[in-house]
């Protein structure tokens, strides 16, 4: 997967996740942009043009599903340390990734939601 021309919005309000994010998704080539709070992140896809969005279920004390309202196309992956995603939540999002996750389900999980999105951008 070519990453280049690819953004990756990463909605977390631990700093140390986005980083981890961030750099390892750089070095692939991906463009990242960083939000630590759901206004944040609503104010970026309001404004940036994103291909996949990683979102924390709990951000701050705001609810990470609340960002879901804002998408438009982008794919997502929801991320949670400690929430159980029922079936139905699920059905809003087009991953789920426990926290803790393996660089390499974080690489593959990215590059598959950009595919995606490409595809779907084509259309």
């Amino acid at each position: 997967m070519n990453a280049e021309g690819k953004t990756v919005l990463v909605v977390d309000d631990d700093e140390s996740m986005r980083m981890l994010c961030r750099v390892n998704l750089e070095l692939e080539g991906y463009r990242v942009l960083e939000a630590e709070t759901v206004e944040r992140a609503k104010e970026l896809l309001a404004q940036e043009a994103v291909d996949v969005v990683l979102l924390d279920v709990h951000v701050g004390t705001g609810n990470g599903f609340t960002v879901l309202e804002s998408l438009r196309g982008e794919r997502v992956a929801l991320f949670t340390g400690s929430f159980q995603v029922d079936e139905e939540r699920a059905a809003l999002v087009d991953a789920v990734m426990r926290k803790p996750f393996t660089l390499t389900e974080l690489s593959e999980t990215v590059a598959r939601l950009a595919a995606a999105s490409a595809r779907l951008h084509r259309r």
